[in-house]
């Protein structure tokens, strides 16, 4: 398993103590991750303007070490990355050599396109746009191999729009990878066993019963001989 602990010498971007941070509006923080033999530096932007997109959350870190511990193959891949946050998962799908598209609302790119600059070599392939569920997925193709997200699954006004914006993105044969935390206030237990299993073929590839975070793998139903 992946060594995924917070580098002991990451601290807030700040000259004061950690607790200063709890009287202004902002601050930075960046931490060092373990991944397939990356070393990844991702700076989290804390404060009310990001909300929960600024950090990084125990699903995304679950879902980079199935992705290790599984041998998860992203060479020559397309893959996509929905509310990607931080965007450590599709960073590291992009390190593995996929074909990476991160995305989040407008807010959260230039955190992404930060993190994306510190951790992925010139030349490789990732971009970072911007993706309203259920309003703009259509511009993006319809076509990927591998759909990925993190703790996207907690807004029930949302879930409508999301299974629309998976069922365009993921291709035919592609595969979709969601990791969250199973939070019974939020309906996320719903979603997994009644509103996605409508639309997908889904498995449960891991259970995480410390931290409460399982991981879906689901892909389309094949259509029913006539």
């Amino acid at each position: 398993m992946a060594n995924c602990r917070r580098d002991p010498e990451s601290e807030p971007e700040s000259v004061f103590p950690r607790e200063v941070g709890l009287f202004s509006d902002s601050y930075s923080e960046k931490s060092r991750f373990y991944f397939c033999g990356h070393v990844l530096s991702i700076t989290q932007n804390f404060g009310s303007h990001l909300g929960v997109a600024a950090g990084v959350w125990d699903s995304a870190l679950s879902l980079c070490n199935y992705f290790e511990s599984q041998n998860v193959d992203f060479r020559g891949k397309k893959v996509i990355e929905l509310g990607a946050g931080t965007g450590i998962v599709g960073i590291l799908a992009a390190l593995q050599g996929g074909d990476v598209t991160i995305t989040d609302l407008p807010m959260a790119l230039e955190q992404i396109q930060g993190n994306v600059q510190a951790n992925v070599p010139a030349g490789g392939r990732v971009q970072v746009r911007a993706l309203s569920w259920g309003i703009d997925q259509y511009v993006f193709p319809g076509d990927y191999d591998l759909v990925l997200g993190t703790d996207i699954v907690y807004m029930e006004p949302t879930f409508p729009l999301l299974l629309g914006t998976l069922q365009h993105l993921c291709g035919h044969h592609g595969t979709i990878y969601l990791a969250s935390k199973m939070r019974e206030e939020h309906g996320t237990a719903n979603f997994f066993q009644h509103l996605l299993p409508q639309h997908f073929q889904l498995e449960l590839a891991q259970r995480d019963e410390d931290k409460n975070v399982n991981i879906y793998r689901a892909r389309h139903r094949e259509p029913r001989p006539a």
